[in-house]
């Protein structure tokens, strides 16, 4: 059982302008880390994402959350753990300061990846494993799939992985080949032209066939120039993504993302505020074929459910740092199945927890392996960080969800 439960702050410097965006130009990389101590010895860890300031705050409402665990058995906590979300996610006080968002929501996160991880550890299994090998009805146990009714019931949501089950052993050979990545460092917004080249360069040397690029300059010219200069290096065979981190109104969108066609862009991410649903279907709609894509700051499943349903993205990236963790991530991905709409996951924790996620809904919710972010770093503060050889996730193998960090080993 959990005997003892520790919450730590963990703040990281970047070097240089990595990190940088349009919107937040100078971060400091941060988790709340919750530690969940069981009394034979087992650390479950799990953390929630943020960029420094209020971190501290995220870390005091786990603690809130994490208390209600203690005296618990990590078993029998996850054989129903749906119902535990719900209650806590719902909690008459908290719920007041979300609901589902803001620094509970990521407080929630941070317990409920440190439940997973300390469930794959007492199994002696990575994360990925436990969850393939989990039936259908045990994966939906532990999803609250409350305010989904009218899109995804118990029962539907039961069919949809028992639909799956064709095909499964042929997409166990991802677990061999290891999962494509893409890397997101080649255009950090504060790194010059001459970087963004040399680090275009880098890449393809590396093996990514996929790069991303910040946008969202006060003068757009700045923006089409450096897109360009990432396929002229790119060429035309390399995936191509622009990231604008919420930066334009809707009419600058409409305008800027018009001139950006030119360049040919695999997707466009974020390009207006993340609530606001209507803008970018009005959006989608204005600039097709080009494919929107977002979720880095989409809070929960309910957002995301308007967002398919007004077929407003091509590609969803649900962080399970950043909605209320590996659960609420599952429920997500069970709901852009039933759209045949891909998930591509944010990497706020750096791909450690999501490089586990996807195998999952590649193997068992048969969604494509299409590609998942690669951000390196925080790679020299992890027990295990991630692997990734000529642009591929190599699977992981040690026991849990990769998020043990080294300056909390003790």
């Amino acid at each position: 059982m959990i005997k003892k439960i520790r919450v730590d702050d963990a703040r990281y410097k970047l070097d240089g302008n990595a990190g940088s965006d349009a919107i937040h130009r100078d971060p400091i990389y941060s988790y709340a880390v919750t530690r969940l101590f069981d009394d034979s010895g087992i650390c479950g860890v799990g953390f929630a994402f943020t960029l420094g300031e209020g971190n501290d705050l995220v870390c005091k409402a786990a603690e809130y959350y994490a208390q209600k665990l203690a005296g618990k058995d990590i078993e029998e906590t996850m054989a129903n753990f749906g119902t535990l979300f719900q209650q806590l996610s719902n909690d008459q006080q908290f719920r007041w300061l979300g609901p589902h968002k803001g620094v509970v929501h990521l407080a929630l996160a941070s317990v409920t990846n440190a439940c997973y991880d300390l469930w794959a550890k007492k199994r002696g299994v990575p994360l990925w494993k436990l969850l393939i090998d989990l039936s259908p009805e045990q994966i939906i146990n532990t999803l609250d799939l409350s305010y989904l009714e009218d899109e995804l019931t118990k029962e539907q949501a039961l069919q949809l992985m028992y639909s799956q089950q064709t095909g499964r052993s042929d997409r166990m050979q991802v677990l061999k080949s290891g999962y494509p990545g893409y890397d997101t460092s080649i255009g950090w917004f504060n790194y010059s032209d001459e970087q963004v080249r040399e680090n275009c360069h880098k890449a393809i040397a590396e093996g990514f066939t996929a790069m991303k690029l910040k946008v969202g300059s006060a003068d757009p010219e700045r923006d089409i120039r450096r897109a360009h200069i990432v396929r002229e290096v790119a060429g035309d065979q390399v995936k191509v993504m622009l990231d604008a981190n919420q930066q334009w109104n809707l009419p600058q969108a409409i305008d800027i993302c018009q001139k950006l066609k030119s360049m040919n862009p695999y997707w466009i991410e974020e390009p207006t505020h993340p609530d606001d649903v209507l803008a970018h279907k009005t959006l989608a709609d204005a600039i097709a074929p080009v494919k929107l894509a977002l979720g880095e700051h989409v809070p929960n499943k309910i957002i995301f459910k308007n967002y398919l349903q007004t077929k407003a993205a091509s590609f969803i990236q649900v962080d399970a740092v950043r909605v209320g963790g590996v659960s609420e991530f599952i429920t997500v991905s069970l709901l852009c199945k039933k759209y045949g709409i891909p998930v591509v996951p944010h990497v706020g924790d750096m791909g450690q927890l999501h490089q586990h996620l996807v195998l999952f809904n590649h193997i068992s919710l048969g969604h494509e392996a299409l590609f998942l972010e690669h951000i390196p770093h925080l790679r020299k503060h992890f027990t295990n960080p991630v692997i990734i050889s000529n642009g591929v996730y190599i699977t992981p193998e040690e026991p849990g969800s990769s998020c043990d960090l080294i300056a909390l080993n003790n």
